[in-house]
């Protein structure tokens, strides 16, 4: 059985909320030469796509930073999450990369 329509002024509620959450997130990304951006999002499916970039892309922990930190605080705080998928932007070097944060970087050959 198909889920009930969301209004408008949910949905608008829903991406508030969302972009709010992620905008108190960024700080700790960003402390380590990194960032968190949103990619896409459906409302209605509860699904939300989200890219860690900068020194994030050398840093050892990237998967885990999506995973247990990205992924759990949007699941506890937002109930309509269902899913959070993501990924690390790769493009710049690596060396450019751990030069911008304090993390562990693996180099990517």
């Amino acid at each position: 059985m198909p889920a009930d329509p969301i209004s408008d002024d949910e949905r608008a509620e829903r991406l508030r909320g969302l972009r709010e959450l992620i905008d108190l997130i960024r700080p700790a990304v960003q402390a380590d030469g990194g960032d968190l951006v949103l990619l896409e999002v459906d409302i209605e499916e509860g699904r939300v796509n989200v890219q860690l970039q900068g020194a994030c892309s050398s840093c050892a922990i990237s998967a885990t930073t999506l995973q247990a930190g990205v992924e759990r605080i949007l699941k506890e705080r937002l109930p309509w999450v269902q899913e959070v998928s993501g990924g690390v932007d790769e493009s710049l070097d690596w060396e450019t990369s751990a030069a911008m944060g304090r993390g562990g970087y693996t180099p990517s050959w």
